[in-house]
């Protein structure tokens, strides 16, 4: 029995001593000095770059590694020394010879002598079962030189064992896989998961958004129980999502490789690390390992002042359809970000009227506390001397690419004073109505402001008297698209009057499927089927698009297609076009149409040989494997061969996600007494009205009005003016992404990509009584440039590479109508003129003494014009309109 006990206590004391000599991540040796060589390099590309054609730089230095303690009552509990020593900088493409910029420079000129000093300070680590407790350094060193430290210290993390877990390293708190393999782990870091303060935003719509992919592995090769060598590679890569040639890359690798171990130093006794971290030097801190933000000083960059002296020229009026005015406004914008509201408002109060309004754009774009303060104490909403300028901040506040609450608390407030503006008030209620959609797309529903701007629109709907605030509030839901709104919309669609109930009726148009329910479409069918009253054609003719592209059933299609010649002349026309329109374009619509039209009641000759002027057509303006650009045309007109409503869309889709990315609607009414027509059914009593609709990038723009009654289209008449009338003028800031990268090897990166516009849209009615002809014009001229700028940077070297694309382009619909002979004559134009298309690419490579390397890329081509094919009825139509003038035709009396 007592033989049993003693083997039994020899047991338990040697499975201790097991346990107690067992390590779960790297373990040094006792007394040994580990000698390595280690090097960090960076590469820049395009995204489909070679490695070899890459920009960037490779810092190298040898490393000594020494374990200074053990916990006595763990061998997973150690305390290690590491060393930097005989540092060196160069480049990573060998091919660049004489024209490297560190020839012929020793490494203390390059890294600067204070910074190579701290750089080769030792650093220690203390890793408890192979993770780390503490990263102990010096205080006040450079921080770009401290986070070198921490890339090359966060390589000795690791586990021997297969698992996930999560990490604090210099990336942050990340989520990391290990997979062992015999004589090797691999370690792979999901650096999307990793929680670290970094600065940084981006465009929330996925068409205008750019796209970012990162990923790290670490491959660790192991002999006994320390390792030989260490590969890291992290991969950073981002690309604007609807033109994929603005892309770029970065590409951070580290190399760690025991050379030699030798006789090192005895270990310090000590039961407690923090003594023995004071044994070694007092001076000794414990930091975090967590990379930290630094920013590199920009020695002899201009004021924000000299730099607006420097592009002012291109903001000019005359300049704005040029390329260059949008490469001076995006960069513009990036000073702006970094100035203060002194010196914004100072440049605000100094500048001539006729660049102001592209200055309210750039202040209102740049998107900080310090640009909205400042372009609030400027502006005054009681004077009627500055409404370009307050309309031109409004609309860069709805286009605002990642607009904050308190945006949104501004404009509420500036709603509930005073304006000298009605058309002012109206334009802050429809942009509050903008930001509130914007917000919730970003998860802001909650948001105080948010909730009570939702309150703010649907109250003031509800409680609305006047007609043109209950305009004013649909308009605000129309952007807003607040799902609570819907049954005010059905109520103001089904029972108000014509313009207010076409108004809701277009609102409930912009809403997503789910929400079109069978209930919103029993209203719908109401509406278009004139159960409950009379409604306008326009009113209509919307309520039968919406049911027809929201899941339509079998016996909604099938009323849908029946009521076809029972309608007014021109009504039943459009109603064929669309329905053609569905088949031809494959719309969701089209298969259940399809099985409808295979009833012989439904698809007949009498109900498909219907004539009239009215039309719809859909087409494509450029179409790819992963995106495409559709246009689509469809117009009505009355009875009596006036245009009642052109409705012109273009669309951007990416995958499942799309952007309206503008509709322009004409609208006419009550015109019919000046050629001593018949108006159609509900639309006897009508005042004579034209107006102009627009969206824009998913943002309903104010109304505008060409005249209203009839005296004052007679005025318009008599003073034979056809000037256009702008709709939207001014810079549009679009994509705007930027992301700051703190990278393994302890090098910052950033990812910047900008994309804006000069837009100006103008449309214009013509009316002849003598010449018996109409015409509608809508114009659209616009510059676009994109630009992405990715940079690595150590604080004395620092690489990057631009990328960017231009181009100046117009488009022009043109409606003209013959109304001297019956059926009238009709011809629709679209024309796209040639643009030309530049991209440019720049890398670089500059010390932070000046010295840089710069290579440039420029392609450039015209892109043809062209104009987009329609309906084949239009084109036989166009011919009869513009017919040739017959060459014996006398031109005189006799």
């Amino acid at each position: 029995m007592i033989l049993l006990a003693v083997l039994f206590l020899c047991f338990i004391s040697s499975y201790s001593a097991s346990v107690k000599g067992h390590t779960t991540g790297l373990s040094l040796n006792n007394d040994r000095l580990y000698k390595l060589t280690y090097s960090t390099e960076v590469f820049l590309n395009r995204g489909k770059g070679k490695l070899q054609d890459s920009v960037g730089y490779r810092i190298s230095s040898n490393v000594d590694v020494v374990l200074l303690w053990r916990n006595p009552d763990g061998d997973d509990d150690q305390l290690i020394q590491i060393t930097i020593k005989d540092v060196n900088v160069e480049n990573v493409n060998q091919k660049r010879g004489d024209k490297s910029i560190f020839k012929g420079k020793n490494p203390s000129k390059i890294i600067r002598k204070e910074n190579l000093e701290a750089l080769q300070r030792p650093v220690l680590l203390h890793l408890i079962h192979g993770k780390v407790k503490n990263f102990y350094s010096y205080e006040n060193e450079p921080v770009a030189i401290e986070n070198l430290k921490r890339g090359l210290a966060s390589l000795f993390q690791m586990q021997l064992s297969s698992g996930t877990t999560n990490e604090v390293d210099i990336s942050g708190d990340c989520k990391v896989t290990y997979q062992s393999q015999q004589d090797k782990v691999i370690k792979t870091k999901a650096l999307d998961s990793c929680k670290i303060e970094r600065s940084g935003f981006t465009t929330r719509n996925q068409v205008l958004g750019v796209t970012s992919k990162a990923t790290s592995v670490t491959t660790y090769k192991i002999e006994d129980s320390f390792v030989i060598a260490v590969l890291a590679e992290e991969i950073h890569a981002f690309g604007v999502n609807f033109l994929q040639s603005i892309a770029g890359k970065i590409v951070s690798k580290q190399k760690l490789e025991l050379k030699t171990t030798e006789a090192g130093p005895r270990l310090i006794p000590g039961k407690q690390v923090a003594a023995v971290i004071k044994a070694v030097d007092s001076k000794y801190k414990a930091l975090p390992i967590v990379g930290q933000v630094f920013q590199s000083e920009c020695k002899g960059c201009p004021s924000l002042s000299e730099h607006w002296q420097s592009i002012r020229k291109h903001l000019e009026p005359d300049n704005l359809s040029k390329a260059e005015a949008i490469r001076s406004f995006l960069v513009f914008i990036q000073h702006l970000r970094t100035a203060k509201k002194e010196e914004i408002l100072q440049i605000l109060k100094a500048e001539k009227k006729d660049v102001l309004p592209q200055l309210v754009d750039a202040v209102t774009s740049a998107q900080t506390p310090d640009s909205l303060d400042a372009i609030l104490d400027f502006l005054d909403f009681k004077s009627d001397s500055s409404i370009i300028l307050q309309e031109r901040f409004l609309y860069a506040c709805g286009f605002a690419s990642h607009p904050d609450e308190e945006l949104l608390r501004a404009l509420i407030s500036k709603f509930k004073a005073s304006f000298a503006s009605n058309d002012i008030r109206e334009t802050v209620m429809i942009i509050i109505g903008a930001l509130v959609r914007k917000l919730c797309q970003n998860e802001g529903c909650k948001l105080k402001a948010v909730v009570e701007a939702r309150k703010l629109i649907l109250g003031g709907l509800e409680k609305a008297e006047k007609k043109e605030d209950i305009m004013m509030y649909l308009l605000a839901l129309k952007n807003a698209l607040i799902p609570e709104g819907i049954p005010l919309l059905l109520k103001y669609a089904e029972s108000g009057e014509g313009p207010i109930s076409h108004l809701a009726t277009t609102s409930i148009q912009r809403y997503d499927v789910p929400f079109i329910t069978d209930e919103v479409k029993k209203t719908l069918n109401r509406i278009y089927h004139q159960n409950r009253k009379v409604h306008e054609k326009t009113v209509r003719t919307t309520a039968a698009a919406i049911i027809l592209n929201n899941n339509p059933s079998y016996m909604e299609v099938k009323n849908i297609l029946l009521s076809i010649g029972e309608l007014p002349k021109e009504m039943n026309k459009y109603m064929l076009a669309i329905i053609q329109d569905i088949l031809h374009f494959e719309m969701p619509a089209s298969k259940m149409v399809r099985r409808v039209l295979k009833e012989m009641v439904a698809h007949n000759y009498d109900r498909f040989s219907k004539s009239g002027s009215s039309s719809a057509y859909t087409g494509y303006i450029e179409r790819t494997p992963h995106s495409a650009s559709t246009y689509s045309l469809d117009i009505l007109y009355s009875g009596s061969g006036i245009l009642r409503r052109s409705n012109l869309n273009i669309v951007q889709y990416i995958g499942k996600t799309h952007i309206h990315g503008s509709q322009v609607v004409i609208e006419a009414q009550g015109l019919e007494a000046l050629i001593a027509a018949t108006p159609d059914e509900g639309e006897e009593n009508l005042d004579s009205y034209a107006g102009l609709s627009a969206i824009l990038f998913d943002v309903q723009l104010r109304p505008v009005t060409f005249f209203n009654g009839y005296s004052d289209l007679m005025s318009k008449m008599l003073s034979a003016s056809s000037d256009p009338v702008s709709v939207v003028k001014g810079l549009i800031l679009l994509i705007d992404h930027s992301q700051e990268l703190q990278l393994q090897s302890g090098l910052k990166a950033n990812m910047e990509v900008q994309g804006a516009l000069a837009i100006d849209i103008s449309g214009a009615m013509e009316f002849s009584l003598w010449y018996r002809e109409s015409k509608t014009r809508v114009k659209n001229r616009l510059a676009v440039v994109i630009a992405g700028d990715i940079t690595v940077d150590s604080s004395f070297v620092k690489a990057g590479l631009e990328i960017s694309a231009e181009t100046e382009a117009g488009m022009e619909f043109i409606s003209t109508v013959q109304f001297s002979q019956y059926p009238f004559l009709v011809c629709l134009q679209m024309d796209k003129d040639g643009a030309p298309y530049r991209q440019f690419e720049t890398k670089y490579e500059r010390l932070s003494t000046g010295r840089g390397y710069v290579l440039r890329k420029r392609k450039e081509r015209l892109v043809a014009g062209s104009e987009f094919p329609l309906h084949q009825e239009n084109s036989e139509m166009c011919n009869v309109v513009f017919a040739p003038q017959s060459e014996n035709t006398s031109g005189g009396w006799f």
